[in-house]
């Protein structure tokens, strides 16, 4: 066990973990950040998708001790009120079937934004590949990132 200070959603959280416990487990059980999901365990899905440094990232294979001095964001993080263009978007794309795997799209989306306001179809394909939709939403996933795109926060 080690003590880590982490910076989660823009606060300092102070936890006691193995420094091999992934960031998922440790928002999830530790800081009571359950929006992240655990989905395949090996990184593949992305259900787990978190934003450190503003890169998304899957946070199921990723070692607290690795996180010290890094700003994470999760999903509760994005927005205080899920007003965030993203989330907005998927809502008038009415996106979400099951919902599980929507956290780590609407963050993937988010941080694709970020750095290609204006992304391509290609582009979207490209950020979004690998976040699997076990309903199989994805061309309402694409035309919420293209609405979020248009749309100023």
């Amino acid at each position: 066990m080690a003590a880590f200070t982490l910076k989660v959603n823009g606060k300092s959280q102070s936890v006691e973990v193995d420094p091999k416990t992934p960031m998922l487990w440790v928002l999830r059980e530790h800081l009571n950040l359950v929006g992240t999901k655990y989905g395949c365990g090996i990184a593949q899905c992305g259900a787990c998708t978190i934003h450190v440094d503003g890169v998304a990232v899957r946070s199921c294979q990723l070692p607290v001790s690795a996180m010290e001095n890094k700003s994470i964001t999760t999903i509760e993080g994005l927005s205080e009120d899920g007003d965030h263009p993203v989330q907005k978007a998927w809502v008038e794309h009415d996106v979400p079937q099951c919902g599980y795997c929507q956290a780590g799209q609407i963050m993937t989306a988010a941080a694709l934004l970020a750095t290609t306001p204006n992304p391509t179809d290609e582009e979207i394909e490209t950020a979004m590949n690998g976040n699997i939709c076990r309903c199989g939403t994805y061309l309402r996933i694409k035309a919420a990132v293209k609405t979020a795109a248009t749309t100023k926060s």
